[in-house]
Protein backbone atom coordinates (compact mmCIF):
# COMPACT_ATOMS: atom_id res chain seq x y z
CA UNK A 1 0.00 0.00 0.00
CA UNK A 2 1.56 3.40 -1.20
CA UNK A 3 1.69 6.07 1.96
CA UNK A 4 3.56 4.25 4.67
CA UNK A 5 5.32 6.45 6.75
CA UNK A 6 7.22 6.46 10.20
CA UNK A 7 3.23 7.07 11.19
CA UNK A 8 0.55 5.64 11.94
CA UNK A 9 -1.71 5.38 8.58
CA UNK A 10 -4.35 7.54 7.93
CA UNK A 11 -6.71 6.38 5.72
CA UNK A 12 -10.54 6.13 5.38
CA UNK A 13 -11.86 2.97 7.03
CA UNK A 14 -15.15 3.43 8.36
CA UNK A 15 -16.73 0.92 10.95
CA UNK A 16 -20.54 1.65 11.82
CA UNK A 17 -20.88 5.10 10.41
CA UNK A 18 -17.80 6.55 12.34
CA UNK A 19 -14.08 7.29 10.82
CA UNK A 20 -11.42 5.17 12.34
CA UNK A 21 -7.73 6.83 11.79
CA UNK A 22 -5.21 4.24 12.63
CA UNK A 23 -5.26 2.51 9.06
CA UNK A 24 -7.75 0.63 7.75
CA UNK A 25 -9.62 -2.70 8.28
CA UNK A 26 -7.98 -5.15 5.85
CA UNK A 27 -6.35 -8.15 7.64
CA UNK A 28 -2.32 -7.61 7.45
CA UNK A 29 -1.65 -9.55 10.48
CA UNK A 30 0.60 -12.08 8.94
CA UNK A 31 3.27 -9.62 9.03
CA UNK A 32 5.07 -8.94 12.36
CA UNK A 33 5.42 -5.59 12.34
CA UNK A 34 1.41 -5.18 12.24
CA UNK A 35 -1.21 -5.34 14.53
CA UNK A 36 -5.15 -5.84 13.68
CA UNK A 37 -8.20 -4.17 16.23
CA UNK A 38 -11.69 -5.07 14.66
CA UNK A 39 -14.67 -4.50 17.31
CA UNK A 40 -16.42 -2.26 19.71
CA UNK A 41 -17.42 1.20 17.99
CA UNK A 42 -17.43 2.57 21.77
CA UNK A 43 -14.17 0.74 22.24
CA UNK A 44 -12.79 1.62 18.90
CA UNK A 45 -11.68 5.19 18.97
CA UNK A 46 -10.45 4.69 21.81
CA UNK A 47 -7.61 2.43 20.77
CA UNK A 48 -7.12 4.22 17.94
CA UNK A 49 -6.08 7.21 19.87
CA UNK A 50 -3.89 5.67 22.23
CA UNK A 51 -2.15 4.03 18.67
CA UNK A 52 -1.79 7.59 17.02
CA UNK A 53 0.16 8.65 20.31
CA UNK A 54 1.79 5.02 20.40
CA UNK A 55 3.40 5.77 16.59
CA UNK A 56 3.99 9.28 17.12
CA UNK A 57 6.09 9.09 19.68
CA UNK A 58 7.91 5.56 18.81
CA UNK A 59 7.96 5.39 15.38
CA UNK A 60 9.53 2.50 15.02
CA UNK A 61 8.87 -0.56 17.03
CA UNK A 62 12.77 -0.90 18.11
CA UNK A 63 12.14 2.72 19.40
CA UNK A 64 9.77 1.33 21.81
CA UNK A 65 11.43 -1.82 22.66
CA UNK A 66 15.24 -2.45 21.48
CA UNK A 67 14.46 -6.08 20.56
CA UNK A 68 11.60 -5.22 18.10
CA UNK A 69 12.67 -5.05 14.33
CA UNK A 70 13.93 -1.37 12.62
CA UNK A 71 10.67 -1.08 11.41
CA UNK A 72 7.46 1.33 11.10
CA UNK A 73 4.83 0.62 13.62
CA UNK A 74 1.39 0.14 11.42
CA UNK A 75 -1.54 -0.24 13.79
CA UNK A 76 -5.37 -1.08 11.50
CA UNK A 77 -8.15 -0.05 13.75
CA UNK A 78 -12.09 -0.87 12.65
CA UNK A 79 -15.58 -1.21 14.10
CA UNK A 80 -18.53 -2.98 13.01
CA UNK A 81 -19.32 -3.94 17.45
CA UNK A 82 -18.14 -6.40 19.76
CA UNK A 83 -19.86 -9.53 18.08
CA UNK A 84 -17.89 -8.51 15.01
CA UNK A 85 -14.42 -8.20 16.93
CA UNK A 86 -14.76 -11.24 17.97
CA UNK A 87 -15.92 -12.78 14.88
CA UNK A 88 -12.41 -11.40 13.43
CA UNK A 89 -10.55 -13.15 15.91
CA UNK A 90 -11.97 -16.70 16.21
CA UNK A 91 -11.57 -16.38 11.53
CA UNK A 92 -8.36 -15.20 12.27
CA UNK A 93 -8.76 -11.80 10.35
CA UNK A 94 -7.81 -9.70 13.49
CA UNK A 95 -5.41 -9.56 15.82
CA UNK A 96 -7.67 -8.54 18.23
CA UNK A 97 -11.22 -7.87 19.17
CA UNK A 98 -12.93 -5.22 20.71
CA UNK A 99 -15.58 -5.88 23.18
CA UNK A 100 -17.75 -3.61 25.46
CA UNK A 101 -19.70 -6.28 26.97
CA UNK A 102 -19.19 -9.54 28.53
CA UNK A 103 -17.65 -12.40 26.52
CA UNK A 104 -19.76 -15.68 26.40
CA UNK A 105 -18.42 -18.81 27.21
CA UNK A 106 -19.61 -20.37 23.56
CA UNK A 107 -17.16 -17.59 22.46
CA UNK A 108 -14.60 -18.17 24.56
CA UNK A 109 -14.39 -21.82 23.14
CA UNK A 110 -13.92 -21.04 20.08
CA UNK A 111 -10.54 -18.70 20.31
CA UNK A 112 -7.68 -20.64 21.15
CA UNK A 113 -5.71 -20.36 24.14
CA UNK A 114 -8.55 -17.40 24.82
CA UNK A 115 -6.82 -14.10 26.33
CA UNK A 116 -8.84 -10.78 27.34
CA UNK A 117 -7.34 -7.44 28.98
CA UNK A 118 -9.65 -5.33 30.22
CA UNK A 119 -9.13 -1.85 29.87
CA UNK A 120 -11.44 0.28 31.29
CA UNK A 121 -15.40 0.18 32.44
CA UNK A 122 -18.29 1.66 30.37
CA UNK A 123 -21.76 2.40 31.22
CA UNK A 124 -24.41 2.85 29.50
CA UNK A 125 -26.58 6.15 30.82
CA UNK A 126 -30.30 6.64 29.64
CA UNK A 127 -29.68 9.75 27.82
CA UNK A 128 -31.96 12.62 25.87
CA UNK A 129 -31.88 15.97 24.53
CA UNK A 130 -31.16 18.68 27.15
CA UNK A 131 -34.71 19.96 26.09
CA UNK A 132 -36.49 16.48 26.58
CA UNK A 133 -39.94 17.66 28.57
CA UNK A 134 -39.47 14.61 31.29
CA UNK A 135 -35.99 15.74 31.78
CA UNK A 136 -37.35 19.19 32.66
CA UNK A 137 -39.74 17.93 35.53
CA UNK A 138 -37.57 15.41 36.95
CA UNK A 139 -33.71 13.75 37.06
CA UNK A 140 -34.60 9.80 38.17
CA UNK A 141 -36.31 6.99 36.51
CA UNK A 142 -37.46 3.93 37.93
CA UNK A 143 -35.69 0.27 35.81
CA UNK A 144 -39.81 -0.08 35.76
CA UNK A 145 -40.11 3.30 34.16
CA UNK A 146 -37.25 2.51 31.68
CA UNK A 147 -38.50 -0.62 30.93
CA UNK A 148 -42.00 0.84 29.94
CA UNK A 149 -40.83 3.48 27.60
CA UNK A 150 -37.93 0.94 25.82
CA UNK A 151 -40.54 -1.40 25.55
CA UNK A 152 -43.30 0.93 23.85
CA UNK A 153 -45.82 0.18 26.47
CA UNK A 154 -45.45 4.08 27.06
CA UNK A 155 -45.79 5.30 23.67
CA UNK A 156 -46.24 9.16 24.36
CA UNK A 157 -44.37 11.13 26.57
CA UNK A 158 -47.67 11.79 28.51
CA UNK A 159 -48.06 8.28 29.08
CA UNK A 160 -44.97 8.50 31.07
CA UNK A 161 -46.53 11.86 33.00
CA UNK A 162 -50.01 13.53 32.41
CA UNK A 163 -48.11 17.01 32.34
CA UNK A 164 -46.45 15.95 29.29
CA UNK A 165 -47.21 17.16 25.67
CA UNK A 166 -48.96 14.16 23.77
CA UNK A 167 -45.79 13.67 21.88
CA UNK A 168 -44.19 10.48 20.30
CA UNK A 169 -40.99 8.61 22.44
CA UNK A 170 -38.59 8.59 19.86
CA UNK A 171 -36.99 5.18 20.92
CA UNK A 172 -33.39 4.98 20.19
CA UNK A 173 -30.69 1.48 20.72
CA UNK A 174 -28.22 0.03 19.44
CA UNK A 175 -28.23 -2.50 16.70
CA UNK A 176 -28.67 -6.23 17.67
CA UNK A 177 -25.04 -6.60 17.12
CA UNK A 178 -23.74 -4.15 19.26
CA UNK A 179 -22.21 -4.89 22.36
CA UNK A 180 -24.67 -2.37 24.10
CA UNK A 181 -27.84 -3.89 23.36
CA UNK A 182 -26.94 -6.88 25.07
CA UNK A 183 -25.65 -5.37 27.88
CA UNK A 184 -28.73 -3.12 28.15
CA UNK A 185 -31.00 -6.39 27.78
CA UNK A 186 -29.47 -8.25 30.47
CA UNK A 187 -29.26 -5.38 32.93
CA UNK A 188 -32.72 -3.92 32.73
CA UNK A 189 -34.88 -5.25 29.84
CA UNK A 190 -34.74 -9.04 31.30
CA UNK A 191 -37.43 -10.81 29.57
CA UNK A 192 -38.95 -8.41 27.70
CA UNK A 193 -37.88 -6.69 24.42
CA UNK A 194 -37.47 -3.61 22.80
CA UNK A 195 -39.85 -2.04 20.91
CA UNK A 196 -40.10 -3.14 17.17
CA UNK A 197 -40.41 0.52 16.69
CA UNK A 198 -36.79 1.51 18.37
CA UNK A 199 -34.48 3.33 15.49
CA UNK A 200 -31.30 0.74 15.38
CA UNK A 201 -28.44 3.08 15.58
CA UNK A 202 -25.62 1.40 13.82
CA UNK A 203 -22.46 2.63 16.18
CA UNK A 204 -22.65 4.70 19.51
CA UNK A 205 -21.59 7.60 17.89
CA UNK A 206 -24.84 7.27 15.72
CA UNK A 207 -27.24 6.87 18.50
CA UNK A 208 -25.89 9.45 20.02
CA UNK A 209 -26.98 12.17 17.08
CA UNK A 210 -30.38 10.94 17.08
CA UNK A 211 -30.67 11.50 20.67
CA UNK A 212 -28.86 15.33 19.91
CA UNK A 213 -31.21 15.89 17.15
CA UNK A 214 -34.54 15.13 18.97
CA UNK A 215 -35.51 16.08 22.12
CA UNK A 216 -38.54 13.62 22.14
CA UNK A 217 -35.91 10.81 21.50
CA UNK A 218 -34.41 8.77 24.41
CA UNK A 219 -31.66 6.21 24.14
CA UNK A 220 -28.73 4.84 26.12
CA UNK A 221 -25.43 6.70 25.42
CA UNK A 222 -22.19 5.24 26.36
CA UNK A 223 -20.72 6.75 29.95
CA UNK A 224 -17.66 8.46 27.25
CA UNK A 225 -20.41 9.67 24.71
CA UNK A 226 -22.01 11.63 27.78
CA UNK A 227 -19.10 13.24 28.40
CA UNK A 228 -17.80 14.04 24.88
CA UNK A 229 -21.26 15.30 24.26
CA UNK A 230 -21.89 18.17 27.25
CA UNK A 231 -24.20 20.30 27.14
CA UNK A 232 -25.45 18.24 23.99
CA UNK A 233 -27.16 15.62 25.84
CA UNK A 234 -28.00 14.82 29.85
CA UNK A 235 -28.64 11.51 31.96
CA UNK A 236 -31.08 10.43 34.02
CA UNK A 237 -30.61 9.01 37.89
CA UNK A 238 -31.23 4.86 37.62
CA UNK A 239 -32.72 4.11 40.39
CA UNK A 240 -31.53 6.80 42.06
CA UNK A 241 -28.17 6.62 41.41
CA UNK A 242 -26.26 9.12 39.01
CA UNK A 243 -23.45 7.50 36.67
CA UNK A 244 -20.26 8.95 37.48
CA UNK A 245 -16.92 7.45 37.85
CA UNK A 246 -17.02 6.10 41.37
CA UNK A 247 -20.51 4.95 41.44
CA UNK A 248 -19.27 2.98 37.58
CA UNK A 249 -16.28 1.78 39.71
CA UNK A 250 -18.35 0.90 43.29
CA UNK A 251 -20.88 -0.97 41.31
CA UNK A 252 -23.91 0.63 42.58
CA UNK A 253 -25.08 2.38 39.30
CA UNK A 254 -26.84 -1.03 37.65
CA UNK A 255 -26.08 -0.58 33.89
CA UNK A 256 -22.40 -0.92 33.34
CA UNK A 257 -19.92 -3.31 30.99
CA UNK A 258 -16.35 -3.80 30.75
CA UNK A 259 -14.13 -2.59 27.79
CA UNK A 260 -12.06 -5.84 26.64
CA UNK A 261 -9.57 -6.47 23.88
CA UNK A 262 -9.42 -9.99 23.31
CA UNK A 263 -7.06 -12.53 21.77
CA UNK A 264 -5.27 -15.95 21.05
CA UNK A 265 -2.90 -16.40 23.33
CA UNK A 266 0.21 -14.00 24.46
CA UNK A 267 1.49 -12.98 21.27
CA UNK A 268 4.46 -11.30 22.18
CA UNK A 269 6.35 -8.84 19.91
CA UNK A 270 4.87 -5.69 18.93
CA UNK A 271 1.55 -6.58 20.79
CA UNK A 272 3.12 -6.91 23.88
CA UNK A 273 4.71 -3.37 23.33
CA UNK A 274 1.55 -2.04 22.08
CA UNK A 275 -0.79 -3.12 25.51
CA UNK A 276 2.43 -2.49 27.75
CA UNK A 277 1.62 1.26 26.54
CA UNK A 278 -1.89 0.71 25.91
CA UNK A 279 -2.17 0.11 30.65
CA UNK A 280 0.56 2.79 31.18
CA UNK A 281 -0.42 5.85 32.36
CA UNK A 282 -0.62 7.88 28.96
CA UNK A 283 -3.16 4.85 27.83
CA UNK A 284 -5.16 5.40 31.00
CA UNK A 285 -4.87 8.94 30.53
CA UNK A 286 -6.45 8.46 26.91
CA UNK A 287 -9.63 6.11 28.52
CA UNK A 288 -10.10 9.09 30.96
CA UNK A 289 -9.86 11.55 29.00
CA UNK A 290 -12.55 10.20 26.30
CA UNK A 291 -14.78 9.30 28.91
CA UNK A 292 -14.31 6.20 30.34
CA UNK A 293 -12.83 4.74 33.63
CA UNK A 294 -9.78 3.02 33.13
CA UNK A 295 -8.59 0.09 35.21
CA UNK A 296 -5.16 -1.43 36.65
Amino acid sequence: MKGFTKRAILAACVGAAMLITVGCGSNQSSQSTQLTYNGSSTLAPVISKIATDFTEKNKTWNHADSSLPDKDITIYVSSGGSGTGIKAVIDGTADFGLVAREVKDSEKAKIKDYNEIKVGIDALTIAVNPENPLYAIKDNLTKEEIIKIFSGEYKTWNQVDPSLPNQEIIVVTRDLGGGAHEVFQQKIMGSVEVTKDAIQAPSMGALVTKVKENPYAIGYASYGMLGQNKGQIVAFKVNGVAPTDETITDGSYMIQRPLLIVGKGNMGGVADAFTKYLKSEEGRKVIHKMGFVPVN
